[in-house]
């Protein structure tokens, strides 16, 4: 039901929701490097056990983790399930894509300030394919830079994240949507379909900058997430989790999981997918059966 990515030695010194020994607010220094402890959990709308499919994808879903001395990065994309009525299956698009991504940073090929970077040749790679890989997705890349402690994100459609800190969302990103349920989305269309099918450019992600702390939390997630959890409940959950251990976070990824899984079967919910349907006029209610993939990670101390 959910996987645990978690990699290099972190030392989570912080204490949620306030200040750390090593925060500079607190007279620790806080000099040194920082790193994420990531825990992932997801479902795919199809696999009501929540099967995680091979190479870190929940149905239509896709997610990384990866790292490289300089940096963490993580991602999830979302495929996008109308080309399964074409006979693409969506998950193929979604999951090289985040492979390519991952492969990307493990080689150094990237900038840690320049997450649209790698976003872009990824992109690139999937275009040159001597098989076209068909197929569409929404991606959201984050980056923390080791060194200068800066969060630097691109996020590209109605995939996101949040930054937390004392309880409170301090930081998070802005949801692409051309017109609604229709998001900003990376495009491979045979040559046929070309000008057909929508098909955004990696650089019409939004890209942020961000500088975080010790014990900041960082839940990054596609919309099967954010369509049926608002930020309240979700910070209800993150309340929960009092320590900064692998145990502890992928227990609060599982419960967010958990609990938005739940609420997308409900008919009687009003859920924020619900409630966006009907600021566009359409009588709508319940929750959005969907793919879910959460990835939960807490700035720590890093040695390597």
């Amino acid at each position: 039901m959910f996987s645990v990515l978690s990699y290099g030695r972190l030392v989570a010194r912080a204490v949620l929701g306030g200040l750390s020994q090593t925060d500079p607010r607190a007279g620790g220094g806080g000099g040194g490097d920082y790193g994420l402890v990531t825990a992932g959990c997801g479902f795919g709308k199809d696999f009501r056990k929540g099967l995680l499919k091979k190479g870190a994808c929940y149905g239509d879903d896709a997610c990384f983790v990866a790292r490289h001395r300089s940096a963490d990065v993580l991602g999830v994309a979302d495929g996008v399930g109308g080309w399964r009525d074409y006979g693409v299956d969506p998950s193929q698009f979604s999951g090289t894509l985040m492979r390519t991504c991952e492969r990307l940073v493990k080689e150094g090929r990237f900038v840690p300030s320049n997450p649209i970077g790698i976003l872009t040749t990824s992109y690139c790679e999937l275009l040159q394919n001597k098989v076209p890989l068909l197929g569409s997705s929404t991606a959201c890349i984050v980056v923390l830079d080791r060194t200068s402690h800066r969060l630097h994100t691109a996020n590209l459609g109605d995939s996101g994240f949040l930054v937390v800190r004392g309880g409170e969302v301090v930081h998070r990103s802005d949801e692409q949507q051309h017109y609604f349920n229709t998001p900003f989305q990376l495009s491979i269309a045979p040559p046929e379909a070309e000008g057909v099918v929508l098909s955004d450019s990696p650089d019409a992600a939004d890209s942020t900058s961000f500088d975080v702390q010790l014990g900041d939390i960082i839940l990054t997630a596609t919309d099967g997430l954010f369509d049926n959890m608002p930020d309240y409940m979700i910070l209800q959950e993150l309340k929960k989790l009092k320590n900064s251990n692998y145990e502890s976070i992928q227990q609060a990824a599982r419960s967010i999981a958990e609990q938005a899984h739940e609420l997308a079967y409900d008919p009687n919910y009003m859920s924020p997918f619900a409630q966006f349907a009907c600021d566009n006029g359409l009588n709508v209610r319940g929750g959005k059966p969907d793919d879910i993939t959460v990835l939960l990670s807490i700035v720590a101390e890093y040695t390597d």
